[in-house]
């Protein structure tokens, strides 16, 4: 039996912008009380007054993930104001392309603290509201390269697979408190990702040819609208890990179950695109 969604409110981080605002539209729709958390004001006041003249409920509090006191006020205030709280999703997050053994330390774990630690900061306080009510929803977005490492995208696949991994170790550690747990992997979106890696790319060592791997081809790129629906069906039917293409699930299998050819795949690719950015 789906679960029904109206009147169950849901906390989501990283929601001014790309997936994060497409669920909170989705969510709204779906009959679900959102509260909204970035560090971008203006936008998060937007997306609230839309969302509210379309008939929904909405709230938005600037937060920024890294700091775990935002983090938990964000959530304390989340069930305050909408009377309670079913679901939380981890959504805030960045990459970036750049060499692991040439990237300064802090920038390292700059990345884990806003991907990873970022998640764990609102997730481990919803935690104790769902753990009272013994129900509700934790959802990580992590991504398609949680499977596979990408050469100079390695920090970033290294935060998704450890939110993946997280994801599913929770996953039985909290069902027997009727505790849903979920992780998002999605493929390319047309979101401001590309733009803001973009920007980091060219900000770190060896970085000037920004894009030189993780560049989705526009026509393979999916909406973000796609992903929110995918979201809300998991809400509705919970299931361990939710993809929105299912050849790319499929190939990033293959290929862990094939790492000497995998390797050799990506370092031709590797050495293809380097020859043509020099």
């Amino acid at each position: 039996m789906p679960i029904n969604l109206i009147g169950r409110p849901i906390a989501i981080s990283g929601a001014s912008s790309g997936i994060g605002l497409a669920t909170a539209f989705a969510c709204a729709k779906a009959g679900m009380p959102v509260a909204l958390a970035a560090r971008r004001e203006d936008k998060l006041r937007l997306a609230v007054e839309q969302i509210n003249a379309q008939g929904g409920k909405a709230i938005a509090f600037p937060c920024d993930v890294t700091d775990p006191a935002q983090a938990s006020a964000f959530i304390e205030q989340a069930k305050a104001q909408l009377g309670g709280l079913y679901a939380v999703f981890a959504n805030a997050g960045y990459g970036y392309e750049g060499s692991i053994a040439d990237a300064p330390e802090s920038q390292l774990r700059d990345i884990f603290e806003a991907n990873f630690w970022g998640s764990l900061n609102i997730i481990r306080p919803a935690l104790i509201h769902l753990r009272a009510a013994r129900t509700g929803h934790v959802l990580w977005c992590s991504s398609c390269l949680s499977k596979i490492a990408i050469p100079y995208y390695g920090s970033y696949s290294a935060t998704k697979a450890a939110q993946d991994h997280f994801a599913r170790a929770m996953r039985h550690e909290l069902r027997p408190e009727g505790i849903h747990v979920s992780s998002i992997h999605p493929i390319g979106t047309r979101t401001e990702f590309f733009d803001t890696a973009d920007k980091r790319s060219r900000e770190t060592p060896k970085g000037a040819g920004a894009r030189l791997t993780l560049s989705t081809p526009a026509h393979m790129l999916q909406p973000p609208e796609r992903v929110a629906t995918a979201i809300v069906r998991c809400l509705r039917s919970p299931r361990g890990e939710v993809w929105t293409s299912p050849p790319t699930r499929w190939l990033l299998g293959l290929a862990t179950m094939a790492p000497q050819l995998t390797d050799a795949i990506l370092r031709r690719l590797i050495e293809r695109r380097l020859k043509k950015s020099n």
